[in-house]
């Protein structure tokens, strides 16, 4: 389907949206055991669709289709070429239900829906033919031993993966975890958010329409405490990979003690310093970037810059010219491609950034834009291109920049997941470095500077597992990613990835 063009299209397409509401389990779509549970679209508060609800029951019987797929399937004991071949036929079928994947996405969690079609999908067809074409390019081992004997290093399949995946990148996050876990040869069962399973749903039906066998992907939609929990407490499931909240990845090691010891895999929260220094070399292009940073997807990325640490010789023009970016963004329907900001996930997630910035103020904070709901379709941030939509009962916010943060402060320290920035100044690059470190977290961090050897020492100043120096968000999947500190471990995207899903065999033959 090529991607329509205007809101009225986009529009047209969601009227007539009928998502799959029933689980991915063994190959075949089920409605599940009766229990239900609305998905309801942050774009103007309505239900998307009533989706059957994961007990123990469900995550029982998928668990066990992917027990049988792995342990008697065909999957792990196919030529690594032959499991190429059908993640590269999957990314195919991705790019070409880009536009229903997109709208998926945009209506569950409120991605304005060019960015979804543009960038997310993008990242999801090129995560499966990436591992696809790495698949029968990985070699094993034979070390040099004493020459009456053979040594063979061999990496085998880790076995049953559970999943368990956010709603901000529904379908980015799961791919990065699927893919890797498949071209492997595990089989998985992917438990998405309870915000966002229509996409992963969608995305289950073109697994078995690639030729993944029967039992390989498998997908149960369900919250956290029941449904991730089952998870990650089955005995079946040797592996679990996660991307959330910290407290909900401490959850999921607590799960695995308490039962068969499976190997966890985090990637938590992030509260991510974004450096400028004086001798940035563009700072027009440093505050850009810094306002696009902390308000792409409604600033709703554990990667998010939402610390910019300043010299105190160039603060305010800095942060003017972030806010000048803040003021000018335009918030609506998501639907609507001129539209840059989105909803937030939900009102209840709505209800906590606003806790943040009330948080923000008490602790003494100076608000200098944003801060309050945003109404699309009534002017400044919220205004759209058309009234062809009524968006009034959605989960807008405006694009909100804080100065006069204190470093001890609760905006300078918790994790907002919104599009809320805190502005931090310093003198040198000592107070920097300290300031960027004063975290409980280590997923990322930005630096701005023309000097060589401060971009080497700075960057290996800090704890962080990715730094981008005169840039933020960028690179490919041939990088790892993931986090130190209570940012979590493990890495997701290149071959590292596969270390998560596979296991080392050393077979030693007497000659």
């Amino acid at each position: 389907m090529a991607a329509p063009h205007t809101h009225a299209d986009w529009r047209a397409l969601a009227a007539a949206f009928a998502p799959p509401t029933g689980h991915h389990i063994d190959g075949a779509e089920e409605p599940g055991g009766g229990a239900l549970f609305d998905v309801v679209s942050p774009r103007d508060g309505r239900v998307l669709a009533a989706v059957a609800d994961s007990g123990q029951a469900e995550v029982d019987h998928a668990v066990a289709a992917a027990r049988r797929a792995f342990d008697h399937g065909p999957w792990p004991r196919l030529a690594p070429a032959d499991r190429g071949r059908a993640l590269i036929r999957l990314a195919e079928l991705v790019e070409r239900d880009r536009a229903a994947l997109a709208l998926a996405i945009s209506l569950e969690m409120g991605k304005p829906v060019t960015e979804a079609h543009d960038i997310e999908l993008r990242a999801v067809a090129g995560t499966f033919r990436w591992y696809g074409q790495l698949a029968d390019k990985l070699t094993d081992e034979a070390p040099q031993v004493s020459p009456d004997a053979l040594a063979l290093v061999t990496r085998e399949p880790a076995g049953v993966v559970g999943a368990v995946v956010p709603w901000n990148f529904p379908l980015t996050l799961a791919a990065w975890k699927l893919a890797p876990a498949l071209a492997a040869g595990c089989t998985v069962v992917l438990k998405p958010s309870e915000l966002s399973p229509l996409s992963a749903l969608l995305l289950a039906r073109l697994g078995a329409e690639a030729g993944l066998p029967a039992g390989v992907l498998n997908v149960v939609a369900g919250d956290g405490p029941t449904a991730g929990r089952a998870l990650g407490l089955h005995p079946d499931v040797d592996v679990l990979a996660f991307t959330g909240s910290t407290a909900v990845g401490r959850r999921f090691l607590h799960y695995a003690a308490d039962s068969n010891l499976k190997r966890v895999w985090l990637e938590l929260g992030g509260k991510s310093p974004n450096l400028v220094l004086p001798d940035a070399p563009d700072l027009g292009r440093a505050a850009a970037t810094a306002a696009w940073g902390i308000f792409f997807n409604q600033g709703q990325m554990c990667t998010a810059p939402s610390r910019l640490l300043v010299h105190s010789s160039i603060a305010e023009e800095v942060t003017a010219a972030v806010v000048d970016r803040a003021r000018a963004l335009r918030v609506g329907d998501p639907l609507d491609p001129a539209t840059e900001m989105g909803p937030l996930a939900g009102e209840r997630h709505l209800g906590r950034v606003l806790g943040h910035v009330a948080a923000a103020a008490q602790d003494g904070a100076r608000l200098r834009t944003g801060g309050s709901r945003a109404l699309p379709g009534s002017g400044g941030n919220g205004s759209g291109s058309d009234g062809g939509s009524d968006v009034s009962g959605g989960s807008y916010l405006e694009p909100t920049v804080f100065d006069r943060v204190a470093p001890d402060s609760r905006l300078a320290r918790e994790e907002v997941f919104g599009p809320v920035l805190a502005v931090l100044p310093f003198d040198d690059l000592d107070q920097a470095v300290r300031l960027a470190n004063a975290t409980e977290y280590g997923l990322a961090a930005g630096l701005w500077t023309s000097d060589l050897s401060t971009a080497h020492r700075l960057s290996r100043a800090l704890r962080a597992g990715t730094v981008w120096v005169n840039c933020y968000e960028e690179g490919d999947l041939s990088v790892p990613f993931g986090g130190m500190k209570q940012s979590g471990n493990g890495r997701d995207k290149s071959v590292h990835a596969l270390e998560k899903y596979t296991e080392l065999k050393t077979t030693w033959i007497a000659l």
